[in-house]
């Protein structure tokens, strides 16, 4: 594979390259990562999957280059190659080094956020399919946010869990009245669709060297902006302050506090799909406090 990669790569600098040293890295758990040493002395980030789905890594370069549109929007690693296959197998992007977050990055990443978001169009949802993790995200262009989130998010969660017996009947039930009574618990009075990274837990971003905001492994899609807020409460939170700047750089509606957990229904319903009844607990937890 090496070969491969590296005659990917020669476009890229204008010269040969050799791979000289090849580091895993960790933080995923469906692809398999390393960080490239070239002879150039420059690095780069490998993505790899020896069985993906189809469009995977094709889905996952679209989303990055779009991510790219935000006006002072976080920092995007540039897809620099794909396999040239009818499925992709692997990924290269540029490398960007992490550093530890200085005291005042969670201002500056909620302002670029706010900055991403405002990024908008004329419906929800998104030209192409995706994925969540390696779950099959629709993105079927709607003209309401609240009819995209039932039927694109909530729904096609549910049924795949339905299908694979995940959901006991009295949770799918409940799960079924909930999508029946959105409308009474989000208020989106004044939301554009707004472009979303989409799976933005604590392991998809991080500051640069130079303290900038960066964000990766998206998700992407244009909907309801609560709900990359919500993920960044899911499995950990950020310190207050991001929240807090980020109500200041583009303010939401009121009642935020209690509507998260309806966006997170959706991960969490996704993640029992993906690693099983360990998460049935926390769907019946939201679908309790509605």
């Amino acid at each position: 594979m090496n070969l491969e990669i590296c005659e990917l790569l020669e476009p890229v600098f204008g010269q040969k390259v050799t791979v000289q040293s090849s580091t895993a890295t960790g933080g995923g758990c469906i692809n398999q990562t390393y960080v490239l040493t070239l002879d150039n002395r420059e690095r780069v980030f490998l993505k790899q999957n020896d069985r993906p789905p189809q469009n995977f890594f094709a889905a996952e370069a679209k989303g990055l280059k779009i991510l790219t549109q935000a006006d002072q929007g976080p920092r995007i690693p540039q897809p620099l190659a794909l396999q040239d296959s009818t499925t992709p197998r692997f990924l290269i992007m540029e490398y960007i080094e992490e550093s530890a977050p200085a005291a005042d990055f969670p201002e500056h990443f909620a302002q670029s956020l706010a900055n991403l978001h405002k990024v908008t169009q004329s419906h929800f949802g998104l030209e192409h399919d995706n994925y969540i993790g390696s779950t099959p995200q629709k993105n079927v262009p709607t003209e309401n946010g609240i009819d995209f989130f039932r039927d694109q998010r909530i729904r096609v969660q549910q049924e795949i869990a339905r299908d694979s017996r995940k959901l006991p009947v009295s949770t799918d039930k409940k799960l079924s009245k909930l999508c029946e009574r959105l409308w009474d618990y989000l208020d989106i009075s004044g939301e554009k669709p707004a472009l979303l990274h989409g799976d933005l837990w604590s392991g998809n971003y991080f500051p640069d060297k130079n303290q900038v905001p960066c964000i990766f492994d998206p998700a992407i899609y244009f909907g309801l902006r609560e709900a990359d807020l919500a993920m960044t409460e899911l499995f950990g939170r950020l310190p207050q302050k991001f929240y807090d700047s980020y109500q200041e750089s583009f303010p939401l509606n009121p009642g935020y506090e209690e509507r998260k957990d309806l966006y997170n229904l959706y991960h969490l319903l996704n993640h029992l799909n993906l690693f099983g009844g360990f998460y049935l607990g926390s769907v019946e937890q939201v679908l309790k406090r509605y």
